[in-house]
C-alpha cells in the first residue's frame, strides 16, 4: 500500500516533466535541408559537420534546423550582430563558441548564413 501511495504522489510531478518535454520546435518542412547545402565550400561544410550539425540537423534539440527558414526568421530579424554574440558567448542551449573553439567570427557568420539561408550585408 505504501508503494502505491508514493506512486500516486509522484504522478503529478511525472506528468509535469512529460509536459515540459513536449515543448519542441515543429519539424521542418520536407524541403528543409538536414545537412549543409552542397554549395558550401569544403572548409565550411567540414566546420558545419563537426560543430553545427549535431544540433542544427536534429529535430527536438531546440536549435533552428538548417534550411528551416521559418525557424530562423525570428533569429535573423535580430540581426547578425546579435546572432554572432549568441554564438560566441552562448545563449540558452547554444554553447559558447557554438562548439567550434577554433572558428573565426567570419566563419561563424558564414555558418549562420549557411544554416539560415540568409545573406547578411
Amino acid at each position: 500500500m505504501r508503494i502505491e501511495s508514493a506512486s500516486r504522489a509522484m504522478l503529478p510531478a511525472l506528468l509535469l516533466l512529460l509536459a515540459a518535454c513536449g515543448k519542441t520546435e515543429a519539424p521542418p518542412a520536407a524541403s528543409a535541408a538536414a545537412v549543409a547545402p552542397a554549395a558550401a565550400s569544403a572548409e565550411l561544410q567540414a566546420l558545419y559537420e563537426r560543430s553545427c550539425k549535431g544540433c542544427h540537423a536534429v529535430p527536438g534539440t531546440g536549435a533552428p534546423l538548417t534550411g528551416n527558414v521559418q525557424a530562423w526568421a525570428p533569429r535573423v530579424a535580430q540581426g547578425i550582430d546579435t546572432l554572432l554574440d549568441h554564438t560566441i558567448n552562448g545563449f540558452q542551449s547554444m554553447p559558447p563558441m557554438g562548439a567550434c573553439m577554433d572558428c573565426s567570427e567570419e566563419q561563424f557568420e558564414e555558418l549562420i548564413e549557411l544554416m539560415s539561408g540568409t545573406a547578411f550585408d
